[in-house]
């Protein structure tokens, strides 16, 4: 049967009046606890998936569930040890010891040689986990002593080391779908034991809970309570959109400053601004400063992306996006949305050449190959006698002495590297001008040399 680790015969009496008084949150009461409640991730639950033919056969592997807030990871863990008749322990990354691990490991050892019974290990939030703490559940999960289930908000690629992840199955949960919300809202509605029984809800507010939730079930279900609690203290039996909006508050952006949300936003704004989309880089760049971002970080971002990727189609963009940043630093926020807006609005809309980019990424490559060539004579500055004497600076021609600053046939590349040709303008926005003049310059050259 379905146990949880260490409770007793008083600890559910206590859970259960707990509940009556309403100490414990509607989203815990709601809670499902088998496989037939869980709602959502089809993708993994569904039929013939991987994840619930596993469950189906009892061969549950160790895994890291991925994915937002509130989509059901823990509740996930929780009816994959009931399902497999496994005895459940939580184990908190937060608080729990090296020390505590050992006795766990012990336990479900002794309950494994002695009973059959199987120990699942689930461990919230494994992303603050040390990798020393993560290596100490390696042989246990090897020798399948205990089959272990990590959740995490954050990607495993980065989160995870790469051992403890290799001897897992991920498995990445979505953001509950609007449907999916319903669902779960309207159970705690038709519940009275568990639920908020006795209050009708409006089909409208239990649309709007479900979209002011943002795939979030644990959240829908506290904006469900906040709300119910609200209508009883005024002494009505209904819950209407007027009473959300008077019983909720601005709820948080999902953003991580250290996180994969943080790495998401900051490459759509990128991406935005790369594809010419003002509206969406303005979008994106706000999601961002909304959200806690430093202004200095989407500064430095786009005096990047002024070189990377609009260069000399634009050569005006860098200096448009210097002086935001120093507009920024005289301003401070709130006027200092104005220059980063323009910066962006500028960047997004002027045309585009990673011509730039690509010229220093093949200077860097022909190097790496080649080494460091030396400098032809002609270029080398005699600063003394004896260089003057060995041929330093012989041949070279002073390039103001020619009609419009250009030597016919001069080169200026290592002698091995003639004819090499590093940036490639291209048609797009002042470039075009550039190419033309760089392709008669090389063509002259080409005549000279022929």
């Amino acid at each position: 049967m379905f146990r949880t680790g260490g409770d007793t015969l008083f600890g559910a009496a206590a859970k259960r009046e707990a509940a009556s008084s309403g100490a414990v949150p509607l989203a815990e009461r709601m809670r499902p606890t088998n496989l037939g409640e869980y709602v959502g991730q089809k993708h993994v639950l569904g039929p013939g998936k991987l994840l619930l033919n596993a469950i189906e056969k009892d061969r549950v592997p160790s895994m890291i569930l991925w994915g937002p807030p509130g989509v059901g990871k823990t509740t996930l863990g929780r009816v994959i040890a009931e399902r497999t008749r496994s005895v459940f322990v939580p184990f908190s990354a937060v608080l729990g010891s090296i020390q505590e691990l050992r006795e766990i490991v012990a336990a479900a050892r002794e309950r494994l040689s002695y009973k059959g019974e199987r120990t699942l290990v689930f461990v919230d939030e494994i992303h603050r986990f040390n990798k020393a703490q993560q290596d100490a559940f390696l042989p246990h999960v090897e020798a399948g002593t205990i089959t272990l289930v990590g959740a995490t908000t954050e990607n495993p690629s980065f989160a995870v080391n790469a051992a403890l992840l290799s001897r897992c199955k991920v498995f990445r949960l979505e953001a509950l779908t609007e449907e999916a919300l319903v669902t779960i809202l309207e159970r705690a509605i038709a519940d009275n034991e568990h639920g908020i029984g006795g209050l009708s809800v409006d089909p409208e507010a239990v649309r709007t809970i479900a979209r002011m939730a943002r795939g979030d079930g644990r959240r829908s279900l506290a904006i469900l309570e906040a709300a119910a609690e609200y209508a009883r203290s005024r002494d009505e039996n209904a819950i209407t959109t007027e009473t959300l909006a008077a019983s909720e508050e601005k709820a948080p952006l999902l953003y991580d400053k250290a996180g994969e949300e943080h790495y998401n936003v900051v490459s759509a704004f990128i991406k935005s601004m790369r594809g010419s989309d003002p509206d969406a880089a303005v979008y994106w760049m706000m999601r961002m400063l909304e959200a806690g971002d430093d202004p200095l970080f989407v500064l430095r971002r786009m005096l990047i992306f002024a070189s990377e990727d609009v260069g000399m189609a634009d050569p005006r963009a860098l200096v448009v996006v210097s002086n935001a940043d120093a507009a920024f630093r005289r301003m401070g926020l709130p006027e200092g949305l104005y220059p980063l807006t323009h910066a962006a609005v500028y960047l997004a809309c002027a045309p585009k050449s990673n011509a730039v980019k690509n010229a220093w990424h093949r200077a860097k490559a022909l190097i790496e190959e080649r080494g460091a060539l030396p400098v032809p004579m002609k270029l080398r500055n005699a600063v003394t006698t004896l260089m003057k004497q060995e041929g330093y600076g012989t041949g070279y021609k002073y390039a103001h002495d020619y009609d419009d600053g250009v030597v016919p046939g001069e080169t200026y590349l290592p002698d091995e590297l003639v004819g090499t040709s590093l940036y490639e303008p291209t048609e797009h926005g002042e470039e075009a001008r550039i190419r033309a003049r760089l392709a008669a310059l090389r063509a002259r050259r080409s005549e000279n040399e022929s």
